[in-house]
């Protein structure tokens, strides 16, 4: 009995150890792991967003520490600062954010979806009047705002002065001033944690002295994909997407328009992939958009194909465009320029030059002695052999000649006796002989 209590013990011991050490692992992984280091310069745009994408990546493989964004921005591009916002709440890694110089408008939000945040002296936050200011955009941006702050535990009332003008902030903007606080004012509204000198004192600050850091910056790949990701070049490409479509549709398949298509569809849901703004099911969508409106050009006649693939298309470029009014906005212009460069091109291709070098001059006409399809009339009435079964298409033999026939609806095996009863053009209808 006794020997049996203290093997139970010593299970309970050895168990409870085995879970401390798997606990106090990840602890001592993450203690080793570097700072990510982030910088976060000029407008703020696609390609900033996919170098925030990236760098959170690679955080998580290199079991980082902390990730610190170093930011100095007058604004830029709303829908990229709102998925910076999101991979920042979203990250597993603590973040910890260093205004530089300022962090205006755009700018603004993506600092304040850090749990930590340090400031430069001199430096700024706030100022994020949408541009455009309607009603819609402000309500829409101090939204974004309020629920941001409230995420990170600050106050929401100084973030929905930061876009509305019209609310002020007791002792630091009056009604009808837009609030921006500077470094001390921000850490007396507890919009920041400290006001730090340098990225050292940050680091030190938060508890990771000597700590390796690892710097991201700009490439050539990320600028790219800004430059991808600016509205002028998203509506650009989606005209082209749509032109593509529109010419598939009237040349029924001829293939090139189909090419420069896809190949605009690429640029543009690879650079928002990179950012990490468009996912799977925006791109399955697309492709199989692009697959039923496939179908429909090999089933003429049938309109559900066609119909649903443009639906999908549509709805794939509108989940990635953000699924707001701006895209719907964005979508509308893109599918008018490619409706009028398309009718344009209908009207006047036939006669350039370019269209002169595709197409042959030459015709067969009749009066040259060419007909447009063989005269099958001369099998009228007579008698073949099925060479295959007929269900109902098949090929029979007449006079050591093969045709694709078909039966008048009912199955005939191979090698019995049929008769032509009708030709319709190239259609011929066979009868199956009672031998």
């Amino acid at each position: 009995m006794r020997y049996t209590v203290v093997n139970k013990i010593l299970i309970v011991l050895l168990v409870t150890l085995f879970f401390l050490f798997i606990v106090d692992r990840p602890a001592e992984a993450a203690g080793t792991g570097p700072v990510i280091s982030i910088a976060i310069k000029g407008e703020i745009n696609g390609g900033q967003a996919a170098l925030v994408h990236k760098a959170m990546a690679d955080a998580e493989s290199k079991q980082a520490q902390a990730i610190l964004l170093e930011i100095d921005t007058f604004g830029g591009l709303v829908d990229s600062a709102v998925s910076i916002r999101d991979m920042i709440i979203s990250s597993p890694v603590p973040t910890i954010c260093y205004i530089k110089n300022r962090a205006w408008s755009a700018g603004a939000l993506i600092a304040i979806s850090h749990k930590h945040i340090a400031i430069a002296p001199g430096g700024s936050i706030g100022a994020a009047e949408p541009i455009p200011t309607t009603e819609k955009t402000v309500a829409a941006l101090k939204a974004e705002f309020a629920a941001t702050a409230n995420k990170t535990g600050r106050n929401p009332q100084v973030a929905e002065a930061m876009v509305d003008k019209s609310l002020g902030f007791p002792g630091y903007a009056e009604p009808g001033q837009i609030l921006a606080l500077t470094d001390y004012q921000a850490t007396k509204v507890g919009f920041a944690d400290i006001v730090a000198p340098d990225r050292d004192a940050v680091v030190t600050h938060f508890g990771f002295a000597g700590s390796p850091v690892i710097e991201y910056t700009l490439g050539w790949q990320e600028k790219a994909v800004g430059w991808l990701a600016d509205p002028t070049v998203k509506s650009f490409l989606m005209s082209i997407i749509f032109l593509a479509v529109l010419t598939e549709i009237k040349t029924a398949g001829l293939g090139v328009a189909a090419l420069i298509g896809l190949l605009a569809a690429a640029l543009f849901f690879g650079s928002q992939w990179i950012t990490g703004i468009a996912g799977w099911l925006e791109i399955l969508l697309f492709l199989g958009g692009i697959l039923l409106v496939f179908l429909e050009l090999y089933t003429p006649g049938v309109g559900l194909f066609g119909i649903s693939g443009i639906i999908a298309i549509f709805a794939s470029l509108f989940l990635t465009l953000g699924a707001n009014a701006a895209a719907i906005n964005l979508l509308a212009i893109s599918l008018v320029v490619s409706i009028i460069v398309f009718l344009v091109l209908v009207k006047r291709l036939p006669s350039s030059k370019l269209w002169s070098r595709l197409i042959l001059h030459e015709s067969e006409t009749k009066s040259a002695g060419f007909s447009s399809s063989l005269d099958y009339s001369l099998y009228l009435d007579k008698t073949g052999i099925t060479l295959t079964g007929l269900r109902p298409a098949g090929t029979i033999i007449i006079d050591g000649n093969q045709l694709d026939v078909v039966s008048e609806g009912q199955y005939i095996a191979p090698n019995k006796l049929v008769k032509v009863v009708s030709i319709t053009g190239n259609r011929i209808v066979v009868r199956l002989i009672n031998q």
